[in-house]
């Protein structure tokens, strides 16, 4: 068939075949396979870990994602065909390029970068949900302290006021039992001071009572 490899890179290759008059089928298919070992490997199907398609319009193909440094062989067939020995080339592709290398470590910056960010993102989070609950917390303490010394300042004054009454009225209640106790019976007796020039009068008790105090002693003769 002619086949050949051209614009061999450490991760692509090009296929170009002519085209093929004899094959009516609607594509041909391009296989591959990593590390060629032809006294091991037969040109069956089955051995070819990896098959393209493409249509029978074309007659190129770019194969891509290859290893560096690596053997391959590879052979295009029609559809339905096993290839022959002259159906396939081996080759070998060389180093990582250094724009795949590039975007390697780009992608692989990227990851990390990306990885990073999520990573404190998280722990922004976690700490921001600290921070506020402790502040929460705080803030409750606070509040719960404020109710209790109002309730505290509300309750003083009230207290003081029932003490004040306590006392005052004790202090009413000994007064009256104090009084109690000098006048037994609640009537107030009279003083009676007798004159010596006037003997044989009765006094009038000066009390509500109206009663009268007798006199029974006599007046002293005035020297």
């Amino acid at each position: 068939m002619g086949i050949t490899v051209q614009n061999i890179t450490g991760n692509t290759a090009m296929v170009i075949w002519p085209k093929m008059a004899s094959c009516v089928d609607s594509f041909y298919s391009i296989m591959y396979h990593p590390n060629w070992n032809s006294m091991l490997s037969s040109y069956s199907r089955k051995s070819f870990q990896k098959e393209e398609r493409v249509p029978t319009t074309r007659s190129s193909f770019v194969v891509e994602n290859l290893t560096p440094l690596t053997t391959y062989i590879m052979c295009v067939t029609c559809q339905s065909a096993n290839p022959s020995s002259d159906q396939c080339r081996v080759f070998n592709t060389l180093e990582r390029d250094p724009a795949s290398a590039s975007n390697t470590k780009k992608e692989l910056a990227l990851g990390i970068w990306l990885t990073s960010s999520v990573l404190l993102l998280i722990i922004a989070a976690v700490l921001l949900y600290g921070c506020l609950h402790l502040l929460c917390r705080r803030r409750h303490e606070r509040l719960q302290e404020r109710n209790r010394t109002s309730k505290q300042q509300h309750e003083e004054p009230w207290t003081k006021s029932v003490a004040h009454t306590s006392d005052e009225f004790s202090r009413q209640r000994q007064q009256t039992q104090d009084a109690e106790g000098k006048h037994p019976g609640g009537i107030q007796l009279a003083t009676i001071i007798e004159n010596p020039a006037v003997c044989n009068e009765p006094v009038m008790p000066s009390s509500k009572s109206q009663e009268r105090v007798p006199v029974t002693g006599q007046c002293s003769a005035i020297n």
